[in-house]
């Protein structure tokens, strides 16, 4: 499995809750640009939309220069959708309106042929959560460093 994109403040932000992997809608051209690293999962987020569709937005997948040419227009940030099967969007959208929790994408990586994405049903996190993540992040970076001078 080659992970092409993980989002970096999934685990710092938010408390995973439960993850599912999903397939995504994509062209030709931005299957080329994920596979040369092209995609960033930053200030994406995942939306289910009233028509039981659910859809990765904000992620930015550059143009493949190659496969563009100058008159076409190319927008790296639209909405992709996101393939589920029926029972688990209806599973995301009971938990989301019930629970107050969120979906997010974790990592995108490539399974067999197929790129997937891994989202998250998350929980954000308190201020203190996050102190206490930072201090633990700590402690194991001095112990790392404490190994690996002996």
């Amino acid at each position: 499995m080659i992970i092409y994109s993980e989002n970096p403040r999934a685990n710092f932000d938010y408390e995973i809750v439960d993850k599912y992997e999903a397939g995504v809608q994509l062209s030709g051209p931005e299957v080329k640009s994920i596979k040369t690293n092209g995609i960033s999962l930053k200030s994406a987020y995942v939306r289910i939309m009233g028509s039981g569709s659910i859809f990765l937005i904000n992620s930015h997948i550059s143009k493949y220069k190659p496969a563009f040419s100058a008159q076409q227009t190319y927008d790296p940030e639209r909405s992709r959708k996101l393939l589920l099967h029926n029972k688990e969007i209806v599973k995301l959208f009971s938990k989301v309106k019930e629970k107050g929790l969120t979906i997010i994408p974790l990592r995108v990586y490539l399974k067999g042929k197929y790129i997937k994405v891994e989202i998250g049903l998350a929980k954000g996190k308190k201020l203190y959560d996050k102190r206490e993540s930072i201090k633990k992040r700590d402690i194991e970076k001095d112990m790392r460093r404490e190994l690996k001078g002996r």
